[in-house]
């Protein structure tokens, strides 16, 4: 299989767009075709991508989870009966994969240093408006990592929360209090 290190980038034909040309894409790729799964990888990579980066706000994490996605779908490419679309049956793959990673607990929260000195992070009379320039991408990325996971699957991908609760390992209410949460925090992010 080829690696792909960078963020993805998705180049589309006309042709490549038609559900027989999809269809037979994937039936080629079940076989073994390398090349057709590369070309499933380059139509379906970015949506991938926008999704994982979404979901734990780092760009470089969101790289190797979407390899990740893409190891498994070479690896479970024979389990899809076409029953629904490929696009839809990768998406749930791709998001069983974030909350896999999620709770494994391999992304810890390296970026909280905890200090009883504040003064070195106080701002400076005159200094700009920390949220000037803020957009939501970037406010989303910012928020904890469960408030962030949930806020991401419940309104942005429209998941339910007794699914997210499910596939979490934790009760809806504590989703319901997360997605609160993170909408707080995204509203006084955005208003500063």
């Amino acid at each position: 299989m080829v690696a792909y290190n960078a963020a993805p980038e998705v180049v589309l034909e006309p042709e490549q767009q038609s559900p027989a040309f999809l269809n037979e894409t994937v039936r080629r790729a079940q076989q073994g075709d390398r090349s057709a799964f590369e070309q499933l990888y380059r139509e379906h990579a970015g949506r991938v991508y926008a999704l994982c980066v979404r979901t734990c706000g780092n760009r470089s994490r969101a790289s190797e989870l979407t390899q990740d996605v893409f190891v498994r779908t070479w690896e479970m490419i024979g389990s899809f009966r076409g029953e629904s679309a490929f696009s839809s049956w990768l998406h749930r793959l791709a998001v069983n994969v974030v909350l896999s990673d999620y709770r494994s607990g391999t992304r810890r929260t390296a970026r909280v240093m905890r200090t009883d000195n504040l003064e070195p992070y106080d701002r400076a009379p005159g200094s700009p408006d920390p949220g000037s320039g803020l957009d939501l991408e970037d406010a989303i990325s910012k928020l904890p990592s469960q408030a962030r996971l949930v806020f991401v699957l419940h309104d942005i991908e429209g998941y339910k929360h007794e699914e997210i609760a499910e596939h979490m390992g934790t009760a809806v209410g504590t989703c319901k209090a997360q997605l609160h949460r993170a909408r707080k925090l995204l509203r006084e992010a955005l208003e500063q």
